[in-house]
């Protein structure tokens, strides 16, 4: 029989993992049934953020800071147009928002855009469940009147096929090519154009997330955002000065079905190539890495990543279920920055050459300007290139 944890007098919210294990709770945002990978963020701030990122395709998010939905939403911290993650588990529940640029309640918020969600959950017993057995598959319910069937919820969780060999970036990725010039958020004048960039850059979307796109343009570049199964030709026919391979969810092998085609041949053109999260994993397989799945991943805007070279640290936020095994690097990529958690790889570059790309989130800002010098990096490298 299936075991319950922490049940409420009256339930209106149940999570399911595929072991049998319930955790009864109350429910907000949209009513319904969603089935995912279950995973846990330790993010103090950035809720929505998190909730928008495309990354999280597939899974539901376990918040470990109690205070979530304190400063309610604004639609300038979308990182996409809705919710991506497929549903939120949190301590507390939600209170009235104070903050002075919320303009929606988090609740409403998730209802409208068909996210569900449940609080009162003990999160503390959860997040040591998933670190010690890795990432559950689970299916979450909200009903109103507390009516659960819970036979039929624990087969839905181990119904769930999981991520590994799921490609997710078709899913999240634009229908079509855009342009973007939009810079980082700055007061009093909030996002404002970039009216003068000095590098065109091809920005391939396999989920990017806007902030990056942000970081691009105030680093200097005119931004041109094409779909992730765009091929080689697509890419080298906007005759960029650098290209850029975005965050995004699912297995990176899967992906790279089409993806790592077109990324070997722009490697070919020598090009400055700069990839982040997904796309620093598709780099790797383009130059003939391997990608293995995590325990249960590594989401959270406290994470100590070391630059090799240097021995920098860094403070970053990082999403991601999947690393690039270190091991099977080729000869001429070598690491350059590591984890200092648990020493999994945080990202690479070719010797010689302006090819480089890191596992974390730069543009998520948490140092808070630690990681802000990649995008320089990039712009070096592509006026380093033009010069010559």
């Amino acid at each position: 029989m299936p075991s319950s944890v922490n049940a409420p007098a009256r339930p209106t919210a149940c999570l399911a993992l595929a072991d049998g294990t319930l955790f009864y709770g109350r429910g907000f945002g949209a009513t319904g049934v969603t089935e995912a990978e279950l995973c846990f963020n330790t993010a103090m701030t950035g809720y929505q953020e998190i909730m928008t990122d495309p990354s999280y395709a597939g899974q539901i998010v376990t918040f470990t800071f109690p205070h979530i939905g304190n400063t309610g939403v604004t639609p300038e911290d979308d990182e996409t147009g809705d919710p991506v993650a497929a549903g939120m588990v949190v301590k507390w529940d939600p209170t009235e928002p104070s903050n002075w640029r919320s303009t929606e309640d988090l609740s409403s918020w998730l209802e409208k855009r068909g996210r569900i969600a449940i609080g009162g959950i003990d999160t503390r017993r959860l997040t040591r469940a998933i670190r010690q057995q890795g990432a559950p598959h689970v299916a979450l319910a909200h009903d109103p009147e507390g009516n659960f069937d819970i036979e039929a919820l624990v087969a839905k969780a181990r119904a769930f096929k999981g991520l590994v060999g799921l490609d997710l970036a078709k899913d999240v990725t634009c229908a079509q090519s855009y342009r973007w010039d939009e810079k980082r958020w700055a007061w009093p004048e909030g996002y404002a154009p970039q009216t003068a960039p000095a590098h065109k850059v091809v920005a391939v979307d396999f989920g990017a997330k806007r902030n990056i796109l942000r970081c691009l343009a105030s680093a200097g570049c005119d931004v041109t955002v094409l779909p992730a199964t765009a091929t080689a030709e697509e890419i080298l026919a906007h005759n960029p000065d650098g290209v850029f391979l975005s965050n995004g969810p699912g297995d990176p092998a899967a992906t790279g079905t089409y993806a790592v085609p077109a990324i070997k041949k722009v490697l070919e053109a020598d090009l400055p190539v700069f990839g982040i999260c997904l796309g620093h994993q598709m780099l790797a397989l383009a130059l003939g890495a391997k990608t293995i799945k995590m325990n249960h991943g590594h989401h959270g805007a406290n994470h100590p990543v070391k630059e090799v070279k240097t021995g920098k640290v860094e403070i970053t936020s990082m999403n991601h279920g999947f690393t690039v095994d270190t091991q099977t690097l080729p000869a001429g990529v070598v690491e350059s920055h590591v984890s200092l958690f648990d020493g999994s790889n945080c990202g690479i570059e070719v010797e010689g050459k302006p090819v480089f790309s890191v596992q974390h989130h730069p543009e998520a800002s948490p140092g808070p300007q630690d990681s802000f010098y990649l995008f320089e990096r990039f712009a070096e490298a592509m006026a380093e290139r033009k010069a010559q």
